[in-house]
C-alpha cells in the first residue's frame, strides 16, 4: 500500500472546495500550464528549496531514496535538468514534442494549516513528427501553503506514477 493510499484510507474526507485544497489544485493547474508551454525555468520556481520531483519505476513504492527511479530530482538535479531542456544540451529537447495535458480527479489526502497532499490523474498527449503519444499517470503533489497567499504556495514533492512505469518508456524530451 502506498503512502497516499494509506493516508486516504484513514483520513476524514476533505472536499475539493476547501479553500486550502482549492489553492493546491490551482497550483497544480498552473504547473500543468507551464509544462505544456515548456516554461521549465518558471516551472522549477514552483518548487520549495527542498522539493523533490520523482518518477518511480515501482508503482507501489514510497521509498524513493532506496529504489530505482526514472527521475529523482532535488533542487540541484531539477536545475541541471531544466538547463539541459532549455539550453540545447539534450537532443530530445531540441526536437521536443508539443504537449497538452489534463490534470483531474483530484482527491485530497491530507490538509493541515500549511500543507495539502493531493492525488490526481494526468493524461498527457505529446505530438511529434506526425505522431501522438499518450502518457497517463497518477500524480501526488505535496503543496506547502504560504502565509503570504496563493502566489507563495510551492510544491514540496511531486510524484508521477506512470501507468506503464514497469515497461520500456521512451525518452520524452519534455517533463511530466
Amino acid at each position: 500500500m502506498t503512502e497516499a493510499t494509506a493516508a486516504a484510507a484513514v483520513a476524514e474526507p476533505v472536499s475539493t472546495t476547501d479553500p486550502m485544497v482549492a489553492r493546491a489544485i490551482d497550483l497544480v493547474w498552473r504547473e500543468a500550464e507551464l509544462l505544456d508551454r515548456a516554461d521549465y525555468v518558471r516551472w522549477n520556481e514552483l518548487f520549495t528549496g527542498d522539493g523533490l520531483y520523482v518518477v518511480p519505476i515501482d508503482p507501489d513504492t514510497d521509498d524513493f531514496e532506496n529504489t530505482l527511479n526514472m527521475v529523482y530530482d532535488d533542487a540541484r538535479m531539477r536545475e541541471l535538468r531544466v538547463g539541459r531542456m532549455t539550453e540545447g544540451y539534450a537532443i530530445a529537447a531540441v526536437d521536443a514534442a508539443r504537449t497538452v495535458r489534463t490534470v483531474s480527479r483530484f482527491v485530497p489526502d491530507s490538509v493541515s494549516g500549511t500543507e495539502v497532499v493531493l492525488r490526481s490523474a494526468q493524461v498527457l498527449i505529446a505530438y511529434k513528427r506526425r505522431r501522438h503519444d499518450i502518457w497517463a499517470a497518477d500524480l501526488t503533489h505535496r503543496v506547502r501553503l504560504s502565509a503570504d497567499g496563493p502566489a507563495g504556495d510551492r510544491i514540496a514533492r511531486k510524484v508521477v506514477r506512470l501507468v506503464d512505469s514497469e515497461d520500456a518508456v521512451p525518452a520524452a524530451g519534455f517533463l511530466l
